[in-house]
């Protein structure tokens, strides 16, 4: 009878669950979507269950059609996707680490091959056909001719013919790391930069003379250069070269920045905008950074935070008064400048709801004016946007609460809804799945900070339910009120709802750090190894949960990965009477040692005036400082091919736990990166946090 009065108290959720992890896993994800420079053609990766594809599509009905035929599970990505101008092949990069930290150019192996498939650079013709590899390197540039492509391989600048295969040769060499690859309207110069450790240059590299002009050469950091329209002269960012006496490791410094031109003929550069010096006129960090751009009429665009968000601005090549091209109390990102430079597509926070600042949505705004139109309302998500059609329809990416992203199109002339494409590609075993609508919910931590978070609600809850928070990662990332156009982050919505499925309370926590609030949100003060205030907007999550009448305030978990697992080891280690039980993804625990902290003023006379105190505030903002009052057992998760945060993170903090006697269970995948370039790993992990919180609450 005892084992019979257990089973009844068990939610219905969980009783009538018949789905795995596995299940809420099975969509396929689009990525790196482009169009081609003119006509009605786009590309896509699709990640369906591991297996890694491009796919393409033209107007007008945009019917997806599959151009390669990679089958395995395997782990290599496709990144820097573009289409040629001439719209008849498809260039690519397969393999690598493209979101890691360091060695992004070592193969990624999570099948433990013997012998790893190496980075390199292919093609494959828009029509169908073999995918032809140029040999190893990452970020191709096709010429406007679109007859050969210059690529990157171990810093250097190599070159192949669009439909050579393996015949690519050394372009030049340089001292330093070359990026930032941009031919000119010819395709007779190619324009780069190099960073040389202290400082960085500006170069052109002329293919018939076998020369490199430097161009305004100086002390400083130059890089972003783009050609103007006319090729006779370029725009690029400048900040101060590195060096000067240690200032304060605590306290917050504006880091400045400049927009220069330079005249290619008389190598003389002016700088047309200063950035304000204020924190927020400090270099912006999120995505793309400055997004510099030299558009049509002359004009210079770019993003800064001045206005207290991620804002676009104009300004004329000559200089002036910037216009800001996108007023108002939203963030934007995924920025693209036009085939024709005279308009810039990107993703918003925006709309017509006051719950779109929990969501992105697809936005256009001229070069030259203020005239930012949202054109994706509702209550979806969408991102990544790109002008086809002589810039009559956008193509971009498309989600739900309950359906996983796809590519999109949208007539931009009338008001006809987004069209989904690929929904036959979807799996039964996926679209079969219940999903709850996630709830925004709003509170404020002790010190005064208001937060936002989603909430999921088991279908049908009324009873005492066991609750879970979810802490992202990054940390500047905002979790939305609908699917992720983060692969990483698709992960975590979906365990959510899976978690949610079991009969779980799931708060996910858009906590300080994070973008989509604003500069001082996103640049918390005293946070990260600085002394931890963003640890406040998770501990008042949890109290948060512990006052709802529909959560059992003894059943608290919590859950995250990297700055997530990070934050989640701060609870358990700071909490462990709110947080009853947690899982740890490859998480940061000894900020001196994560940051290089403890080594930074090595073998230097001169060292930051506050050395001592930041070391010791960066010990009491990390979990191991707080051993002493862990009580809460732990799931530790990390994969040893790390390139984001050290392995050695987790195995420290193992000795450590098992010296408290904490109770703590691993779970160790060989061969993988940060991201769970397999398939099968993704599932096994998100499968093993919610196999935890059963075990641990039920």
């Amino acid at each position: 009878m005892k084992h019979l009065f257990v089973l009844f108290l068990l939610p219905l959720q969980l009783l009538a669950q018949t789905a795995t992890f596995a299940d809420y896993k099975k969509y396929p994800f689009p990525s790196e979507l482009c169009a081609a420079p003119k006509g009605e053609r786009i590309a896509w990766a699709f990640d369906e269950q591991g297996k890694r594809n491009v796919y393409v599509a033209e107007g007008s009905n945009y019917t997806p059609r599959k151009l390669t035929n990679f089958t395995k599970d395997d782990g290599q990505d496709i990144t820097n996707l573009s289409i040629t101008d001439d719209g008849n092949r498809v260039v690519f990069v397969r393999g690598g680490e493209h979101g890691g930290n360091w060695e992004t150019g070592l193969p990624v192996n999570p099948t433990s091959e013997a012998q790893a498939f190496k980075m390199q650079v292919a093609s494959i013709p828009f029509a169908g056909g073999d995918v032809k590899y140029f040999g190893e390197g990452d970020e191709p540039c096709v010429s406007p001719d679109s007859k050969k492509v210059a690529y990157l391989k171990l810093g250097q600048v190599w070159m192949s013919h669009i439909d050579s295969s393996g015949g690519g040769k050394n372009l030049f060499t340089t001292r330093g790391t070359v990026s930032d690859l941009e031919w000119n309207g010819d395709g007779s110069v190619l324009l780069f930069a190099v960073r040389r450790n202290d400082h960085s240059l500006i170069g052109i590299f002329n293919e018939k003379e076998k020369t490199i002009k430097w161009i305004a050469p100086s002390f400083n950091h130059d890089g972003s250069p783009h050609f103007s329209m006319d090729g006779k002269r370029l725009v690029f960012v400048r900040r101060p070269g590195t060096g000067g006496s240690p200032d304060s490791l605590l306290v917050k410094k504006h880091q400045p920045w400049q927009i220069c031109v330079a005249d290619i003929a008389t190598n003389k550069a002016n700088t047309i905008y200063t950035a304000p010096k204020t924190f927020r006129g400090s270099v912006p960090s999120t995505h793309g950074g400055t997004n510099l751009h030299w558009a049509a009429g002359d004009k210079i665009v770019f993003l800064s935070y001045q206005d207290g968000e991620p804002h676009l601005y104009s300004v004329s090549a000559d200089g002036g008064k910037p216009l800001l091209l996108t007023p108002g109390n939203f963030m934007c990102e995924h920025i693209t400048l036009s085939s024709d430079k005279k308009f810039l597509t990107f993703s918003a926070n925006a709309g017509l709801s006051a719950l779109d600042i929990e969501r992105r949505h697809a936005c256009i705004v001229s070069v030259d004016k203020a005239d930012m139109r949202v054109f994706t309302n509702g209550k979806g998500v969408e991102w990544t946007p790109v002008l086809t059609n002589s810039d009559k329809t956008a193509a971009f990416i498309a989600a739900t609460t309950s359906q996983a992203p796809l590519p999109a199109i949208k007539n931009l002339e009338d008001e006809s809804p987004v069209k989904f494409l690929g929904l036959d590609l979807v799996p039964k075993a996926f679209s079969n799945q219940k999903f709850v609508t996630p709830q925004q919910v709003i509170f404020t931590s002790a010190d005064g900070v208001t937060v936002h978070a989603d909430l999921f609600m088991p279908e049908g809850a009324t009873a005492k339910n066991a609750a879970i928070v979810y802490v992202h990662g990054g940390p500047p990332r905002q979790m939305l009120l609908g699917w992720h156009y983060s692969d990483y982050y698709s992960n975590a919505y979906a365990s959510n709802q899976y978690l949610a499925s079991l009969g779980f309370v799931v708060l996910s926590v858009n906590y300080r750090l994070g973008i989509g609030y604003g500069y001082e949100f996103h640049q918390a003060e005293k946070s990260s190894l600085n002394g931890a205030s963003e640890y406040l907007d998770i501990k008042a999550a949890g109290e948060w949960l512990q006052k709802q009448n529909y959560v059992d305030a003894s059943k608290i978990g919590i859950y995250g990965g990297s700055y997530g697992g990070y934050l989640t080891a701060m609870a358990l280690a700071h909490d462990s009477k709110i947080f009853s039980a947690g899982v740890d993804i490859h998480g940061v625990h000894d900020w001196g040692i994560a940051r290089g902290l403890m080594t930074e003023f090595d073998g230097k006379t001169e060292k930051a005036p506050d050395y001592d105190k930041a070391i010791q505030t960066a010990w009491e903002s990390s979990p191991v400082s707080a051993m002493k009052t862990w009580t809460s057992p732990v799931l530790l998760i990390h994969a040893d091919d790390d390139r984001n945060v050290r392995f050695n993170q987790t195995t420290d903090l193992i000795q450590r736990l098992e010296k408290q006697g904490v109770t703590y269970e691993t779970l160790m995948i060989p061969d993988d990166t940060h991201h769970w370039f397999k398939w099968e790993n993704a599932v096994r992990v998100y499968g093993a946090v919610a196999d935890y919180f059963v075990k641990k609450f039920r």
